[in-house]
């Protein structure tokens, strides 16, 4: 990856990139309400779970088909089809509306920030939700495999990092010491990620999909739902 390429890749995982991630805890907010997670450790017992096995291995797995589906389509060679059955696919690995909802949200955010930025989509396309608008990113940016998948997942971390903070309470410094600690894992689960088949990999995250399922029920939210 050449130097400028690493810039637009540490601008995509930006905490300031617009597209309303912070405003998400995925599951994690009734879990600490519910005093499953109390502390640092159980946090990275949390992440490093859905790391191995959980809806995001799928998505990051996803990462490389559709942008190959985004390549060809910019090509000429393929229409939009093929992207929107696989982001159609992922979408339903999630069980939660609020999380399919959190999706479609995020995605539409970065696919119009990108289309303001000079990239604009290759043609008429049904919503599509952040799995596939990250691919694009990546297309648009010049970023390949393994440096997307890591993105991927780094941003995934960071963002659930970011709430623990605020909801468990966690210190900023056991944050980024966590942070740290989970990078060998990242780029370990990239590296496989990128040449795995995603309908080949199962979704083992039942609590975080349940977690999702209660999050819109709680009286009190932090997080949106």
């Amino acid at each position: 990856m050449d130097h400028a390429a690493r810039l637009r890749l540490f601008q995509l995982v930006s905490p300031a990139l617009p597209v309303g991630a912070f405003s998400y805890s995925e599951g994690l907010e009734l879990l600490v309400q519910r005093g499953a997670i109390t502390g640092v450790e159980a946090l990275e017992t949390w992440l490093v779970a859905e790391l191995q096995r959980g809806a995001v291995a799928i998505e990051t797995a996803a990462l490389a088909p559709l942008a190959t589906a985004w390549r060809q389509w910019q090509q000429g060679v393929a229409d939009a089809r093929a992207l929107e059955s696989l982001d159609g696919w992922l979408l339903v690995q999630r069980e939660a509306p609020e999380l399919r909802a959190q999706q479609r949200q995020m995605g539409q955010s970065l696919l119009q920030l990108l289309a303001d930025l000079g990239w604009p989509l290759p043609g008429p396309v049904a919503p599509l939700a952040w799995p596939a608008a990250f691919a694009w990113a990546a297309v648009c940016l010049e970023l390949d495999s393994p440096a997307m998948e890591e993105a991927y997942l780094y941003g995934w971390v960071a963002n659930q990092i970011s709430a623990a903070v605020r909801l468990v309470p966690l210190g900023p410094t056991q944050g980024q010491r966590l942070q740290l600690a989970l990078a060998p894992l990242m780029a370990e689960r990239a590296i496989h990620l990128a040449a795995a088949d995603p309908h080949q990999l199962w979704n083992g995250g039942v609590g975080a999909g349940l977690a999702q399922l209660q999050h819109a029920e709680l009286y009190s939210r932090l997080f949106r739902s």
